[in-house]
C-alpha cells in the first residue's frame, strides 16, 4: 500500500518515494496539444495546481533530461511522441505563493528576492561565450535592490540567455500568480502593485520572442484591465470552462479506487457527502484531493481545508456589504441556493461597489458550486449557487464566525447570555466588540464601517450562527408584520427556547441619549408587529424576547425583555 504524504508537492519525490498519487499526467498532453501560447488556469486552493506545475517542469525541463523513469507506467509515457519531448526544454519556474506582505515595499522586495534566487540557479550562463557582455552585465545587476526596469525585464532577459545557451525557446511556469494581487487589494497598495506586475507580465509573456509556452495558475481570474490588458495571446481556463475538467481534483472513480486500496470502501457514502460536489465545466462529482488524501492518512472525516488569504478578501467584502449580501450568506448556510449575476473576471477596482465580486470570489475559491446557468430577460448570465459540500459548509461557517468574532472575547458566554437574557453581560460584550472591531475593519483605505455601522451589526449576527443554528433559525432583514426586522431567532423547539427579536439603531439627532434610541428600537418592534411571523407559528408573546441595541460611535447600549411586558409598558406601544 502506497504511503499517503500530506502536502508533498514535488512530483519527483512523490514518484521516487512511492507515495499515493492519482495519475494526472494526461494534462501534459492536453496542454501541449492545445497550442496556446500563454495559459492561465484557475482552480480552488489545494486542488493540485502546485503539483501540476512541478510535474510539467520535471517533464519538459533540461534539468530533468534522462529522468524519464519518473513517468514510467503513467499515461503520458504511453504517448511515444511525448517521450521524445521529456527533458528537452529550458524551463523557468517560480511561485508567488509566499508573496503575502502588508505593504508594497516588502512585496516588491520579496519578488526581487525570488527573481534573484532564480538567477542564482543559472550562474553557468556567465561562463558561456554565447552570452554577450551586456547580457552578463544585466545578469549581475539582478539583486534584491534592483530598480523597476531591471526587475520587470528579468524574466524576459533570462529567457533570452537560456534560449541562446540551449538554442531553444523557454517554457515559463508561474504558480499562484494572483496571491500578491489579493494581498495588495486587501492592504491598500493595489495601484502600485498592478503597475509593477503589468510591466513584469508584459515583458515576460507578451513581448518575449524567446517564449515557447507559458502556464500560470491561481485561484482567481484577475481582469484584463488590471495587468492582462494587452496580453491577447492569453487562454483563460476557469472552473466553468470545459478544458482540463478531470485533471485537477479527483473523479469519483479515482476516489472510490483509493478507498478500496486503503481498505476504507465502507466510507464511500460519507466521503462523497463530505468532499464531493465540485463542478468543473460540465464535469460533476469532482472531489477535493487534499481532503481525500488527508482522510486516507487520518482515517477520520473532518474539514481538512485550511484558510488562505483569499478568505480574508472575501471576509472584508462581506463585512462591508449591505444587508442583502448578509441575507444571501444566511441562506447559503441554511442549505439554500442563491441566484445572482456574477463575473468570473475579478475587476479589483470595482470590488468596493460591486456585490457580485463576493460570489465570484467564493465560487473561484471552491466554497460555492454552480448548480445552473441561465440567461435572464436582459440577456445577463445568472448563476444558481450553493455551498459545495459538507466540508465547505463547515469551513465557510467557521470563516464567517472568525470574520465577525472578537479575539479574546468569550464568545460562548455571549450566546449563553443571549439565551438566558443576561443583559449586563451582553452590554459588556457588545461594547468590547464595538471598541475592537470598528477600528480593525478600517484598512486605512477608507472608513466604510464608520459610514455604515449597521453593516457591522448585521455581520455580527453571522458570528452567532455557528453557535445557535442548531437550535434557532436565524434570519435578518426579512418582512414580518408591517416592516422588516433586523434580526430574528426563531426557536426550532418553541417548548424549550424563547423566540428573540433584535433591532439595531444609530442614535439620531433628536434623541438625547442612547436610552432614548433603545426605546425607539423597542417601540419599532412593537409598532410594526415584527413578532407576527413567529406568532403565526404558535409562539406566544410570553415566549418572545425583544431587544433594542442602540449605538453611538463605539458606544453601545442594549435593553429589552419579554414582548408581552413591553406591549403594556408606557411609552412603548
Amino acid at each position: 500500500m502506497r504511503t499517503t504524504a500530506i502536502g508533498k508537492q514535488d512530483f519527483a519525490k512523490i514518484i521516487e518515494e512511492n507515495c499515493f498519487y492519482v495519475d494526472k499526467t494526461g494534462f501534459i498532453k492536453e496542454w501541449w496539444e492545445g497550442l496556446d501560447d500563454v495559459t492561465l488556469i484557475t482552480r480552488p486552493r489545494r486542488f493540485g495546481k502546485t503539483l501540476t506545475i512541478s510535474m510539467v517542469e520535471q517533464f519538459f525541463s533540461v534539468g530533468y533530461a534522462g529522468r524519464g523513469e519518473l513517468f514510467h507506467g503513467l499515461k503520458i509515457w504511453n504517448e511515444t511522441k511525448f517521450r521524445k519531448l521529456q527533458g528537452t526544454y529550458p524551463v523557468i519556474s517560480l511561485s508567488f505563493a509566499a508573496i503575502k506582505e502588508t505593504n508594497y515595499e516588502n512585496t516588491r522586495k520579496k519578488i526581487c528576492l525570488l527573481i534573484t534566487d532564480l538567477y542564482n540557479n543559472y550562474q553557468f550562463l556567465l561562463e558561456n561565450e554565447r552570452i554577450t557582455e551586456n547580457e552578463k552585465q544585466f545578469f549581475r545587476s539582478v539583486s534584491i535592490d534592483m530598480d523597476d526596469v531591471i526587475a520587470t525585464m528579468a524574466l524576459h532577459q533570462l529567457s533570452a540567455m537560456l534560449s541562446k545557451y540551449y538554442e531553444k525557446n523557454v517554457i515559463i511556469l508561474m504558480d499562484e500568480y494572483d496571491t500578491p494581487m489579493q494581498e495588495a487589494y486587501l492592504y491598500g497598495y493595489w495601484e502600485e502593485m498592478v503597475s509593477f506586475i503589468r510591466s513584469l507580465f508584459h515583458a515576460s509573456f507578451k513581448t518575449n520572442p524567446y517564449l515557447e509556452r507559458a502556464l500560470l495558475t491561481g485561484i482567481t481570474r484577475v481582469s484584463k484591465e488590471s495587468f492582462f490588458s494587452d496580453l491577447n495571446n492569453l487562454k483563460v481556463i476557469t472552473v466553468t470552462s470545459n478544458k482540463y475538467t478531470t485533471l485537477f481534483g479527483f473523479t469519483e472513480d479515482e476516489v472510490f479506487q483509493a478507498l478500496e486500496e486503503y481498505g476504507l470502501q465502507d466510507y464511500k457514502t460519507e466521503v462523497k457527502n463530505w468532499y464531493d460536489g465540485f463542478i468543473f465545466g460540465g464535469q460533476a462529482h469532482i472531489y477535493n484531493p487534499w481532503s481525500v488524501i488527508s482522510f486516507l492518512e487520518e482515517r477520520k472525516l473532518a474539514p481538512y481545508w485550511a484558510n488562505t488569504s483569499s478568505n480574508g478578501l472575501v471576509g472584508k467584502l462581506i463585512q462591508e456589504r449591505d444587508a442583502d449580501v448578509k441575507i444571501m450568506v444566511e441562506d447559503l448556510l441554511s442549505g439554500k441556493t442563491i441566484c445572482t449575476v456574477l463575473d468570473e473576471e475579478i475587476v479589483y477596482s470595482q470590488l468596493d461597489r460591486d456585490a457580485r465580486a463576493v460570489w465570484s470570489l467564493l465560487a473561484a475559491s471552491g466554497y460555492l458550486k454552480v448548480e445552473q446557468i441561465d440567461l435572464d430577460r436582459r440577456g445577463r448570465t445568472v448563476y444558481t449557487l450553493s455551498l459545495t459540500n459538507l466540508e465547505s459548509r463547515i469551513v465557510f461557517d467557521r470563516m464567517v464566525t472568525g470574520w465577525f468574532s472578537i479575539k479574546h472575547a468569550n464568545y460562548d458566554a455571549f450566546t449563553d447570555a443571549l439565551l438566558s437574557g443576561d443583559k449586563a453581560y451582553m452590554n459588556e460584550y457588545l461594547n468590547e466588540v464595538a471598541l475592537q472591531t470598528f477600528s480593525s475593519f478600517d484598512t486605512g483605505r477608507k472608513s466604510s464601517v464608520w459610514k455604515r455601522p449597521e453593516n457591522f451589526y448585521h455581520g455580527f449576527v453571522l458570528g452567532l450562527i455557528a453557535d445557535l443554528r442548531e437550535i434557532y433559525t436565524i434570519t435578518s432583514n426579512r418582512e414580518s408584520g408591517r416592516g422588516r426586522y433586523d434580526v430574528m431567532l426563531e426557536p426550532k423547539d418553541p417548548k424549550l427556547d424563547d423566540g428573540i427579536l433584535l433591532e439595531f439603531k444609530v442614535q439620531e439627532s433628536d434623541e438625547k441619549s442612547l436610552e432614548d434610541s433603545v426605546k425607539a428600537a423597542l417601540r419599532q418592534i412593537v409598532d410594526k408587529n415584527y413578532s407576527a411571523a413567529m406568532e403565526t407559528k404558535g409562539i406566544s408573546r410570553e415566549r418572545i424576547r425583544i431587544y433594542g441595541v442602540a449605538f453611538r460611535g463605539k458606544e453601545v447600549l442594549l435593553d429589552g425583555g419579554l414582548l408581552d411586558a413591553y406591549m403594556q409598558a408606557p411609552g412603548i406601544s
